[in-house]
């Protein structure tokens, strides 16, 4: 099976074309959000705040990484469970969001939110943070530094490799057990 390379900047675009299972190699600007910080992303946007980055077709990794040692760029980065952010999902999607990337099954409302707002689900493999973290070129803590781990950070990836978990067509590898 061949990966394809897919570039941030063309996400919305690249995202109609992808189907569950296939295997991705992600480059560009990813942001990462966990609890805390989407519960905070949220109470922005119902108070007509302003965001920390453009939701419009961006890609939110669920990672809190390690600090960095010895002048690496960034700690050990795998993924976090995806499903602790599903409260929170449908209304990123609803408002520009584009792609996740996470591990883990997704419930049926933020199934149907991808599918309603043509965006993509990526799965990363759960205990494999230092290998993900050498795909990762640069890392700036952009808001809320003092969640620490947790703060939204603007990474910059090259050819990190991914699998299409949930595509904007209702494919869904945890329902056709194609992984």
């Amino acid at each position: 099976m061949n990966e394809k390379i897919v570039l941030s900047k063309n996400i919305r675009k690249e995202a109609g074309s992808l189907s569950a299972g296939d295997r991705i190699l992600l480059t560009g600007v990813v942001y990462t959000a966990r609890d805390a910080a989407h519960k905070r992303i949220v109470s922005s946007l119902n108070e007509g705040k302003p965001l920390p980055f453009p939701l419009d077709d961006a890609i939110i990794y669920y990672t809190g990484p390690t600090p960095a040692k010895n002048n690496l760029i960034i700690g050990s980065a795998g993924p976090t469970t995806s499903g602790r952010m599903d409260v929170f999902t449908p209304k990123l999607l609803d408002n520009g969001l584009c792609a996740m990337i996470g591990k883990g099954e997704r419930s049926e409302s933020v199934a149907a939110s991808i599918i309603k707002n043509r965006a993509v689900y990526f799965c990363a493999v759960g205990g494999a943070g230092a290998l993900y973290s050498k795909h990762i070129s640069s890392c700036e803590v952009i808001a809320f530094e003092e969640l620490g781990c947790e703060s939204i950070k603007r990474l910059n990836v090259k050819k990190m490799p991914l699998i299409v978990a949930i595509d904007s067509k209702g494919g869904n590898i945890f329902k056709s057990k194609r992984y």
